[in-house]
């Protein structure tokens, strides 16, 4: 859907892309962090704010292109990548940004989101984990870790959390990444260079959850364990996947991964040579397009 037209004057600032409805996160949802990150890369591209889709899945953290001035979808659980793959397909000089949560991306659209990665499919794709199912009362998620106890796991979590960053590298996404939703300039430059690049581009932001994590202790928890990536080389996928798969008290914020060679798969594509199909004639006669509709309807 398209929001309340407000043209920007001169260079775009964060502000710009504030959306005209408030967050109704709980206070203190790490995902304040990645809107107001998200609302800051848009300004650094330098584009209007209809050059940007925002698009989600459901959950709290889907709820998000409702809050930023851009265009938005809010689609269906697990189905948000195949919508925005639709959309940039259809004009791949929008700037396409998907929006969700760990439950919504590595549960219901864990699919959807191997095959964009192995399209190769020119997105930019910010998971907000919380390791949980939030909007739904705290159940486990793909990413629970053993033992937790949760609303669906009274007597601890016996399922093997997925790691996310590992499985990216090696499903063939080009921009892998990992932040912290508190490191808000480290997030913002990995937003930037994300929607920089030609390819699909991942970004798993620990985004912890106050309500069903612990509303004192998880920031605390999480801070004592993240640390940035030092020296690594982003083009060595074994490296990056070396990085990945890391288990112990730390966990590696930053860039794991980032290879150029490849295309986007709009870049091979044959029928976008002449430009984004939105832009193009439809190539029949307003008789036949009412015929169409009409076939249709």
């Amino acid at each position: 859907m398209a929001k309340k037209e407000r043209p920007i004057k001169g260079a775009p600032t964060a502000r710009d892309f504030k959306g005209d409805v408030n967050p109704d996160w709980c206070p203190g949802c790490g995902d304040f962090g990645v809107l107001s990150a998200l609302q800051n890369a848009y300004a650094k591209c330098g584009r209007g704010n209809h050059d940007h889709l925002t698009v989600s899945g459901i959950g709290c953290s889907s709820n998000l292109p409702g809050f930023i001035h851009t265009y938005g979808m809010h689609t269906l659980h697990g189905r948000s990548l195949a919508v925005a793959t639709g959309a940039k397909l259809a004009n791949h000089d929008l700037n396409v940004v998907v929006t969700g949560g760990d439950g919504d991306g590595y549960g219901i659209g864990g699919n959807h989101f191997i095959h964009t990665m192995r399209k190769n499919i020119d997105l930019l794709y910010i998971v907000m984990n919380n390791e949980t199912y939030g909007l739904t009362v705290g159940q486990a998620s793909p990413t629970t870790q053993v033992g937790e106890q949760t609303y669906s796991t009274p007597f601890g979590n016996i399922e093997t959390p997925l790691n996310p960053v590992a499985m990216a590298i090696v499903s063939g996404a080009t921009y892998v990444a990992r932040a912290f939703s508190a490191e808000r300039a480290q997030l913002i430059e990995l937003m930037y260079d994300g929607m920089q690049h030609k390819g699909f581009a991942f970004i798993d932001v620990i985004s912890p959850c106050v309500t069903w994590k612990g509303e004192d202790t998880i920031f605390p928890y999480w801070k004592e364990r993240v640390n940035f990536l030092e020296n690594h080389d982003t083009s060595d996928k074994a490296a990056a996947l070396e990085q990945a798969v890391k288990v112990g008290h730390d966990t590696q914020l930053g860039l794991f991964y980032h290879d150029t060679s490849r295309p986007s798969l709009d870049q091979m594509e044959p029928v976008l040579e002449d430009g984004p199909m939105a832009h193009q004639p439809l190539g029949v006669t307003p008789e036949q397009g009412a015929a169409i509709i009409k076939r249709m309807m």
